[in-house]
């Protein structure tokens, strides 16, 4: 029986790669590592691109807002309100004589807003109960569009 108390040998690995236990232990390990600093490595990219899109939406939305100011700052002005109602709603200030153009197909020429009343339903129908109108007309003025040409 005491052959068979011989002690127990772990298989030995082929000497072809020349790795030992201990060299593939530190591979392995260093496998490891690789693959947890890349992970890394990829949320810190995400990062920094998530980072740069809010600064680059950060300074459009600046600019938006100094273009807003500036716009505040023109409407605060008189003359400028002034020009923008005689533009856009063809006002004239007494004594004053107005003139249209008119182009070559009978129709005047300008820049004024035009309401479009067929924004909703097609040519031909109409809505049947005066409130229905009457709210279209309501969106319609708050949606104006400008025709070609005017």
């Amino acid at each position: 029986m005491a052959a068979s108390k011989a002690p127990l040998r772990l298989p030995k690995l082929p000497r072809r790669l020349g790795l030992t236990r201990r060299a593939l232990a530190v591979l392995s390990v260093l496998v490891v590592l690789a693959l947890s600093y890349a992970n890394s490595l990829r949320i810190y990219l995400d990062q920094q691109n998530a980072l740069a899109q809010a600064q680059q939406q950060i300074q459009e939305r600046t600019q938006r807002i100094g273009q807003l100011e500036d716009e505040l700052r023109r409407w605060n002005d008189p003359a400028f309100v002034k020009a923008q109602a005689r533009e856009r709603l063809g006002w004239l200030l007494p004594g004053e004589t107005g003139y249209r153009v008119i182009g070559p197909d009978g129709k005047p020429l300008g820049t004024g807003v035009v309401l479009d009343s067929q924004n909703e339903l097609p040519p031909g129908e109409h809505a049947e109960m005066w409130f229905d109108r009457l709210w279209g007309s309501v969106e319609t003025a708050d949606n104006p569009t400008r025709k070609a040409g005017r």
